[in-house]
């Protein structure tokens, strides 16, 4: 078994009304210096040492991205 990450964050050209509103509250709590957040998922794939790679990047574009306003990327973390 292996543990498989699949990151998917907006991309860069959408906005991200939720990393904004956790800047103002950043501001407002005293935190300076923070001048962006972007919000995103993280997934977790317990996987058998037969998925490949491929496999899981069909998932992420298939069901965890919305690759319209959505990036995405794999890894593989040891146990």
């Amino acid at each position: 078994m292996a543990k498989v990450v699949v990151h998917v964050m907006p991309k860069a050209e959408i906005l991200d009304p939720q990393g904004q509103a956790i800047v103002g509250a950043l501001g407002r709590l005293g935190y300076d210096g923070i001048s962006d957040v972007r919000q995103g998922k993280r997934f977790e794939l317990e996987v058998d040492d037969s998925v490949v790679d491929e496999t899981v990047a069909e998932i992420a574009e298939s069901l965890l991205a919305n690759i319209v306003i959505e990036d995405w990327s794999v890894s593989r973390e040891s146990s």
